[in-house]
């Protein structure tokens, strides 16, 4: 295969499906061989077999399932191929460097833009909005920041209209340095140049960027030319959305038509029908599926953070007719806590979140909404992992998981996992005797019922067998995870508490904290307990560094409320995650970039002398599932 000029990208065979493609492989793109300098950093799976792409995303997912007990019996689909895999990308976000280069930064991760004349991944219609505005720099007419100018970067998106007969268009975003941006007059003439450059561009904005911003998009959004949004359509279905500059849409619009089609039909079998029954869409974007379910008679209700973006929705649904769909802009959580606690009942719920996943918050909401399934959309394994393990806790479990490639030539991969109602999953069992049982408890799950949570550890114990009458001798936070015990009956607890509050016991906790702790030591300092000062001592040891963190066992001499945690906190060393005595910049870091939606906290070990044999005993529980998720990702980027 050769390259083809900026104007003109390499054809596609439109007629090859995904199999047709399994040995395919794309060495000769000339930004991403490993000759080129600075290599593209953009598509990373150039020299494989399209089947083994496929492969290596369907193992992706299956790794991420594998840890966690909760979602043992769940089968992984084959992953569903893309066709084509060139010229596919309907929307590119690209930097804008030194004399003119656009494109993505260096594979080498030193900020260097890589200019991709020839990206062999773009939609047509956006290789050649790209190209034209290439052309305009060339030209002099407009400069990058990088030569003195006020350019950053530039967001280009295909959109396809109203209907099958529309020609793709292009809507360009152009990404402005705060302070140094053109004039609107000036902007305008640059807006007609480029249309002049480029027919097919129908719209052009610019938005303005702060100086060191870690957003690639700015915010002030202005259009000089076309249209604010624009009628896209997924695919061949009958209605469409309102694309908007900047908006989100996925990369391939044949692999999101497959997606829809999957998440409609499921919800068909699950329901029966869709006609009058009442779906909440969360995470709704411009609503391109919660109007197609509208189209099938579904009464909807979609549910996303950007008010434009719901409002967009709700102007498509106006111009189509279709009055059975609502849009609230919202955060999910709080919007679908608001349902349940109203007593709403739905049929069905879709969740589409972002890399991050659902919040803690959004998964109890779910549970207590109460719908016959939940259709859940994931772009990162990991956390779609860690949610449904929460969500089979909460009494919904998974079945099956469909994965796609939505983006192919890259690792990532896009996942669809279909929820029922089910009985609540009993704990692992760690130890148990005539009079004690050991358990695993997870995060996000107290140990006796709190009025602001759905079930309890507690809850779950009393389902094994001889434990209906079980009582926990000590409790852990519920944010923290780790082992747990209880006596399985009332009579049994007095033994096994003393034994437990004796000074040849000891906990060990696991811990993540902030910053590089020294590599031991220990932190000696009274804590108010139960209204009372008492005395307190915690010492630690480091045993990693980690992203200039610090991974720590911790064994705390006594027992007071919160003690590792406020000790820890007192050093400025606070465990991640921690939103009582942690640090919300570092929370939230962690939160976005590795998945962390707890404090990093597990009841590693227990050691104690047991109560009738007098033998000193060890009860360990294997770092929680969750955890080393986030930790296999902070050993991926060391």
């Amino acid at each position: 295969m050769t390259a083809g000029s900026p104007n003109e990208p390499a054809p596609n065979d439109e007629t090859r499906t995904a199999d047709d493609l399994g040995d395919a492989r794309f060495v000769s793109c000339v930004h991403g061989a490993l000759t080129s300098d600075p290599q593209c950093g953009g598509c990373t799976k150039l020299d494989v077999p399209y089947g083994a792409q496929r492969a290596a995303k369907r193992a992706r997912v299956l790794d991420a399932f594998a840890r966690y007990s909760e979602l043992a019996r769940v089968t992984i689909g084959e992953t569903v191929g893309a066709a084509p895999i060139e010229g596919y990308r309907t929307r590119a976000k690209l930097v804008v460097g030194r004399k003119g280069a656009i494109g993505l930064y260096a594979r080498a991760g030193d900020h260097v833009t890589v200019d991709l004349p020839h990206c062999r991944v773009l939609a047509p219609v956006v290789a050649r909005a790209v190209a034209a505005l290439r052309s305009l720099i060339a030209q002099g007419a407009l400069r990058a920041e990088a030569d003195g100018g006020a350019l950053t970067a530039v967001d280009v998106r295909e959109v396809l209209g109203a209907d099958a007969a529309s020609e793709p268009r292009a809507m360009v975003t152009l990404v402005l340095r705060d302070g140094k941006q053109p004039s609107s007059d000036a902007m305008g003439i640059l807006a007609d140049r480029l249309v002049s450059l480029e027919p097919s561009i129908a719209s052009v904005a610019s938005s303005v960027v702060r100086p060191g911003s870690p957003q690639l998009l700015g915010s002030a959004l202005r259009v000089h030319l076309g249209e604010a949004s624009l009628p896209d359509r997924i695919g061949t279905g009958r209605t469409y959305q309102l694309a908007a500059h900047g908006s989100f849409v996925q990369a391939h619009r044949g692999q999101a038509e497959k997606l829809h089609a999957a998440v409609h039909a499921a919800l068909f079998d699950a329901l029966g029908e869709l006609e009058g029954r009442r779906i909440v869409d969360l995470y709704a974007g411009s609503g391109a599926l919660g109007l197609a379910l509208a189209d099938e008679g579904a009464r909807v209700l979609c549910v996303e953070a950007y008010p434009a973006a719901v409002d967009h929705a709700l102007e498509a649904a106006r111009a189509q007719h279709l009055e059975a769909l609502h849009g609230v802009a919202g955060d999910a959580a709080v919007v679908a806590a608001d349902l349940a606690a109203d007593g709403t009942r739905v049929d069905a719920v879709v969740v589409n979140p972002p890399r991050r996943g659902c919040a803690p918050e959004v998964r109890f909401a779910l549970a207590a909404l109460a719908p016959s399934v939940i259709a859940y959309v994931s772009c990162d394994p990991e956390t779609l992992a860690r949610d449904l393990a929460h969500l089979a806790r909460l009494g919904y479990a998974t079945e099956h998981a469909q994965p796609y490639d939505m983006i192919p030539l890259t690792d990532e991969v896009e996942t669809l996992a279909l929820l029922h109602r089910a009985p609540l999953p009993a704990p692992r069992i760690l130890y148990e005797d005539d009079t004690l049982l050991a358990v695993e408890k997870a995060g996000h799950e107290p140990t006796t019922p709190q009025g602001e949570y759905a079930s309890s550890l507690l809850a779950r114990v009393r389902r094994l067998p001889g434990a209906k009458s079980a009582v926990p001798i000590h409790r852990l936070d519920a944010g923290t995870s780790g082992v747990c015990l209880f006596a399985r009956r009332p009579e049994d607890v007095t033994p096994w508490q003393m034994a437990l509050g004796a000074a040849e016991a000891e906990k060990r906790y696991v811990a993540l904290v902030r910053g590089v702790i020294r590599s031991k030591g220990s932190i000696s300092r009274a804590l108010p307990d139960d209204g009372v000062i008492r005395e307190a001592r915690t010492r630690y040891r480091r045993t990693a560094v980690l992203a200039g963190h610090a991974l720590i066992e911790a064994r705390p001499d006594e027992g007071r409320t919160h003690q590792v945690r406020r000790h820890l906190a007192t050093l400025g060393h606070a465990v991640i995650g921690d939103a009582r005595y942690g640090h919300a910049p570092s929370n939230r870091h962690f939160s976005e970039k590795y998945g962390l939606d707890r404090t990093f906290l597990h009841c590693a070990s227990i050691s104690l002398v047991h109560p009738e044999t007098q033998q000193v005993f060890v009860l360990e529980a294997p770092l929680a599932a969750d955890l080393e998720a986030v930790l296999a990702r902070l050993r991926r980027e060391a």
